[in-house]
């Protein structure tokens, strides 16, 4: 019977491990999309580097979408991917406010 307690217990740690591991690649590539978002705001909006998650926060908030699908929008926008009407002008407004306050 302690084997098979045992066994349960390391079996119930590989779960927890395998999903943390996960969590973390998930964390991993959106941070990298959230980056590579924040390089396309700073040069549409041309502005200095630390404003450009400031702006990906205000979109993502202003139009109650998650940060990591604002970023993931934004970041294939240039290569033709949808950006909806929404997203745009709240994205320009934001622009517009860090460039003319």
């Amino acid at each position: 019977m302690p084997g098979l307690v045992r066994q349960a217990d390391v079996a119930r740690q590989l779960a927890q491990l395998r999903q943390e591991i996960d969590q973390l690649q998930e964390a991993i590539a959106s941070h990298a999309v959230i980056d590579q978002a924040i390089g396309v705001v700073i040069s549409l909006g041309k502005l200095p580097p630390e404003q450009g998650f400031e702006v990906l926060r205000t979109v993502s908030q202003h139009t109650n979408t998650k940060l990591r699908e604002v970023a993931a929008l934004i970041v294939n926008w240039p290569a033709g991917g949808p950006l909806s009407d929404e997203i745009r002008r709240v994205l320009e407004q934001a622009l517009t406010a860090l460039r003319f306050p």
